[in-house]
């Protein structure tokens, strides 16, 4: 059996990720797919923690476009990446893998409050452990959220699943012509202003030195394959 390169990672998972086909909401079928996925990656012995978008149910960032407060449309993000956490709590605990799922706002009745030390215990028991509500404040994207639970719980890398196989020099979906990026740093994701992610996350990464892969979710098995080591999406580095 292939060895994992990594003993403990960060997967960031996009809220549109569990779309699937659909436009808007969660896709049953994704569900399992990603669920199927985490465990190929559990049973390995790899210790990971996942951070789920909400942009599948709303994004804060749009709902500014019509006059809403920015913290009043963020805080409804929150909370979708709530119910995209709990859907794939349960989703992994029906096909037998242990989950926790922790929230950086509150909510006692369905979920643990964001604990660092109990959340590192999770992991060490061999238990998934989603993190939910990003940040819980404002103004801070679920990109930033991933890359700063990474780091607390000491996770030797953060792997982006997307909908496209890595970085590219421009929009891929906009510009067919657009170049596939295989291995960048930091610094110049931030000078070229590539959108892979926020800025801020990719700044606090770098202050860090927390290695990223972006890659493609649509190939079954690649999660497996990153965590493995395979030259597979796009490598960013110092």
């Amino acid at each position: 059996m292939v060895k994992p390169l990594y003993g403990r990672v960060l997967l960031k998972l996009s809220g549109e990720a569990l779309m699937g086909d659909q436009e808007f909401g969660i896709s049953p079928d994704m569900l399992k797919y990603v669920s199927e996925e985490i465990r190929s990656v559990v049973e390995l012995g790899v210790q990971i923690a996942v951070v789920v978008g909400g942009g599948n149910i709303f994004r804060g960032v749009k709902a500014t476009s019509y006059d809403m407060d920015r913290a009043s449309a963020d805080h409804m993000g929150m909370l979708a990446t709530v119910i995209n956490s709990i859907a794939l709590q349960d989703s992994l605990e029906y096909i037998g893998i242990q989950t926790r799922l922790q929230t950086a706002i509150k909510m006692h009745e369905i979920a643990e409050p964001y604990i660092l030390r109990r959340a590192v215990r999770h992991l060490e028991k061999g238990r998934v452990v989603i993190f939910g509500a990003g940040t819980g404040n404002p103004y801070f994207t679920t990109d930033t959220a991933a890359v700063l639970r990474g780091q607390e719980i000491h996770a030797e890398i953060l792997i982006k699943a997307t909908k496209v196989k890595g970085v590219f020099d421009g929009d891929p979906v906009a510009y067919p012509e657009a170049r596939f990026i295989s291995k960048i740093s930091y610094m110049e994701v931030l000078e070229r202003q590539l959108g892979v992610m926020d800025m801020t996350a990719i700044s606090l990464a770098m202050d860090n030195q927390l290695p990223l892969v972006v890659f493609s979710l649509k190939d079954k098995g690649n999660i497996r394959k990153v965590i493995c080591g395979e030259n597979l999406g796009t490598y960013i580095s110092t």
